[in-house]
């Protein structure tokens, strides 16, 4: 199952640091370490300001640093192969024109050539991960020279399990990549990296949370461990 990412240049575009642990971060450790796949990694949002009722990036100075600090440690876990970090507003990609987030994955694209892109499932309850779905649907239109082939979406602990049980856009996952305990175990030590994003069990976020998470979609596709995923588009060229 692996071999249609075998030596794949795959760019994960998330809107926070944090989530691209939350999403794939065990999958991702795996394929690096397997499939000899070149990663690029892209975090759109500063990730921590709407904690404050009024944006003031100004005020929190230290604490992005901190954050953006905590973004380097975090790969040095999974082992990923390149970040860029952006400061679109936290929680408040829709007081931005989509198409300056467009314009942002255009610009990574055209930089990085990806094969494929895994980014945020489309109906997750944080705005921010629903804009940054539509930006990579945008950006990756299935025209005759477009490069991305696949894009697949992923599950965001804590943002994509409360959406409304009424709500039709919940995550269906199509798509399951068994995972060891190493690479669970590389995705929990990258997640404890960011200071002010991990939480005490039973928050989704923490490690015995995001053990359990692994343990269950393994138990549903009999294994030990997986995470899980919905492939969105998957272009078979040649």
């Amino acid at each position: 199952m692996l071999d249609f990412l075998k030596n794949k240049r795959i760019m994960v575009v998330v809107a926070h640091p944090d989530d691209e642990l939350l999403g794939l971060g065990a999958t991702m450790h795996k394929l690096i370490n397997l499939c000899q796949v070149k990663t690029h990694v892209v975090i759109l949002g500063e990730g921590i300001t709407s904690r404050a009722d009024q944006r003031d990036a100004t005020l929190w100075e230290q604490e992005l640093a901190t954050h953006r600090q905590n973004i380097k440690s975090a790969q040095e876990a999974i082992g990923y192969h390149s970040v860029q970090a952006y400061d679109f507003p936290d929680n408040r990609f829709d007081s931005v024109a989509l198409l300056d987030i467009i314009k942002v994955v255009e610009r990574e694209k055209q930089q990085f050539k990806p094969d494929v892109i895994f980014t945020h499932h489309g109906g997750d309850v944080n705005v921010d991960h629903q804009r940054t779905f539509e930006a990579i649907i945008t950006a990756c239109r299935p025209m005759e020279h477009e490069q991305v082939s696949t894009i697949i979406t992923f599950e965001t602990p804590s943002g994509t399990e409360w959406r409304a049980p009424s709500d039709p856009r919940h995550f269906l996952p199509n798509l399951f990549f068994e995972v060891a305990k190493e690479d669970v175990e590389a995705k929990i030590k990258g997640m404890e990296s960011y200071e002010f994003e991990k939480r005490p069990y039973p928050h989704p976020r923490s490690p015995e949370a995001l053990t359990i998470q692994a343990q269950r979609w393994g138990v549903a596709v009999g294994a030990a461990y997986a995470e899980a995923f919905m492939l969105i588009r998957h272009i078979a060229k040649g």
